[in-house]
């Protein structure tokens, strides 16, 4: 399935963004940031990069070696376009993050320091960079459009989703861990923070904000469209960076959807101040949230949910972008079925932790509908009306980067990415002694695996310098007089004595010694982690 789509869109859109598999040929559909213009030629065939991991996931390191280097000869970013941050993050900077971390397994030479340097991830540096003059608001929720060589545009609309203001700490954070710049995280944890501010005096947030006047625009609160990826990040992002703050706040979180908006295991959407109902509708989008369920330890939920949005596949042969809960139909107008990855997403996680067949079986019905309803000589078509399986002449490019990818990591339990720890292996960076590839990988919300340990094994090395750099200066630095312990009693807020540089072994000329980093010993969060895809927070 995988190849048919993606050699019918080599053979007919490249480099378009997406395929036209009715019609055989390609379209632009990422607003201004095309790929096939005049002007944007140095942009030419980045989609190619949202399919590059799963070349690795069915081991075809030809193909992955092929393309990286072609992604790495052909694209710039240095252009004048405007662009989403929210799509350039999740499709672009983690499609070359990923690549990055893959790249070793697939067979590429790497260069001396990997996985803390290496051409694909300094374009994925490249490209963050570009995002961050949108974050320059006084609250530091970004705009949801930025200019990729003039920054953000006068008149841009300060207006945007909450997924666009909250999708940011999984690659942000990664890309500092691994080149030691700390900017790209700050500005995710500071938006994360500004947002979690803005929740109503219910616990709910809403669907569109201000980032300037942090006005909410539309208070529709639910987990779906422009919600979604925002909820999905702090708990992938707690796992991820073992952040007790981020999953403190989706707890927080998840108690108020509890109470204002599960109503028989489905999840409604209500007004974010009041908590009355808005629309008592189910989105597709939404059948990520079991899943995401899974990864906190609440299998019950998770499992009455799904067998919901199971029970809708299986009336239609697909999920329709709106359900109408009461009336058990489809809502007029949102009757497509654009081959989303959601629900096998959620099958996925399920059936890891779990073992439970149904999932399989879902899967099992996913590859039926997919292959007897859309499959076209060029490619898969999305589906127009669910309801009558008419077609419609699109090929979206998360039906290559995440559906079919999710479909068969569902059925190859052995494939590296779900690895318990027992393979593994040993990187060239700063420790030459770091583990890589020894599971726990982390996927973002457009499909693209990320490995903690690099994150880790990156970061250590700059921690252990800076225990180091501390305890020479304990040695290095005369032990204080009685007088002058007394002296700094009295007065807290005396500056301590400055060495002559020339005395210090560890510090450069001017700088200024930092407190002993060094603590009694104590149950890290990671210990609270278990297998299965399971958080326990309870101390067991």
């Amino acid at each position: 399935m995988f190849y048919h789509a993606y050699n019918s869109y080599l053979d007919h859109a490249y480099p378009y963004d997406e395929l036209r598999p009715l019609t055989c040929d390609g379209q632009d559909t990422w607003g201004s940031l095309s790929f096939n213009t005049c002007d944007n030629e140095l942009l030419n065939g980045l989609p190619i990069l949202l399919p590059l991991c799963f070349f690795q996931i069915l081991g075809n390191h030809t193909e992955f070696q092929r393309v990286a280097t072609l992604l790495q000869d052909t694209v710039d970013f240095d252009i004048d376009v405007n662009a989403s941050v929210f799509e350039t993050n999740i499709r672009v900077v983690g499609g070359l993050l990923s690549a990055h971390l893959l790249s070793k397994r697939a067979g590429m030479e790497v260069e001396p320091g990997w996985p803390c340097s290496g051409p694909l991830l300094r374009m994925a540096e490249d490209a963050a960079r570009k995002l961050l003059p949108a974050f320059q608001t006084p609250t530091g929720m970004p705009y949801g459009t930025v200019n990729l060589l003039r920054g953000v545009n006068p008149t841009e609309t300060p207006v945007t989703c909450t997924a666009g203001v909250g999708t940011f700490i999984l690659e942000f954070s990664a890309l500092s861990r691994l080149t030691g710049d700390p900017v790209f995280e700050d500005v995710a944890r500071k938006a994360l923070r500004s947002l979690w501010k803005t929740r109503s005096e219910i616990g709910l947030v809403g669907n569109h904000i201000d980032v300037l006047s942090k006005k909410w625009v539309a208070q529709d609160a639910g987990i779906g469209a422009g919600v979604d990826s925002y909820f999905e990040y702090l708990v992938k992002g707690s796992i991820m960076l073992q952040d007790e703050e981020l999953l403190s706040m989706f707890l927080e979180y998840d108690k108020a959807i509890k109470n204002y908006t599960k109503f028989d295991d489905w999840y409604l959407w209500v007004q974010m101040h009041k908590g009355t109902v808005s629309m008592p509708v189910f989105q597709s989008l939404e059948a990520f949230w079991p899943g995401l369920q899974s990864l906190i330890g609440e299998l019950d939920s998770a499992l009455r949910t799904f067998h919901n949005y199971y029970t809708v596949w299986r009336q239609f042969g697909g999920l329709p972008e709106f359900y109408s809960i009461p009336q058990g139909y489809t809502v007029d107008k949102r009757e497509g079925y654009p081959l989303r990855p959601e629900l096998i997403e959620s099958a996925m996680y399920l059936y890891k932790a779990t073992g439970d067949h149904t999932f399989l079986q879902l899967g099992r019905d996913a590859v039926e509908s997919i292959e007897k309803i859309t499959r076209v000589p060029c490619g898969y078509a999305s589906v127009k009306d669910i309801r009558d399986h008419k077609l419609d002449n699109r090929m979206e490019s998360f039906f290559l980067a995440e559906t079919i990818k999710y479909l068969y990591l569902l059925f190859d339990p052995d494939n590296f990415l779900h690895n318990s720890g027992l393979d593994f292996e040993l990187g060239t960076g700063p420790s030459e002694d770091c583990v890589l590839g020894a599971g726990g990988y982390i996927f973002n919300t457009e499909a693209h695996p990320l490995d903690p340990a690099a994150l880790h094994c990156c970061s250590r090395k700059q921690e252990e310098r800076r225990e180091l750099q501390d305890i020479l200066l304990n040695l290095s630095e005369p032990l204080p007089s009685p007088q002058d312990t007394q002296s700094q009693e009295t007065d807290s807020e005396t500056e301590p004595p400055i060495m002559d540089p020339s005395e210090s072994i560890a510090l450069k000329p001017g700088s200024r010694r930092k407190a002993p980093l060094l603590s009694c010993p104590m149950q890290p969060f990671s210990a609270r982690l278990a297998v299965m895809g399971q958080v326990f927070t309870d101390g067991t």
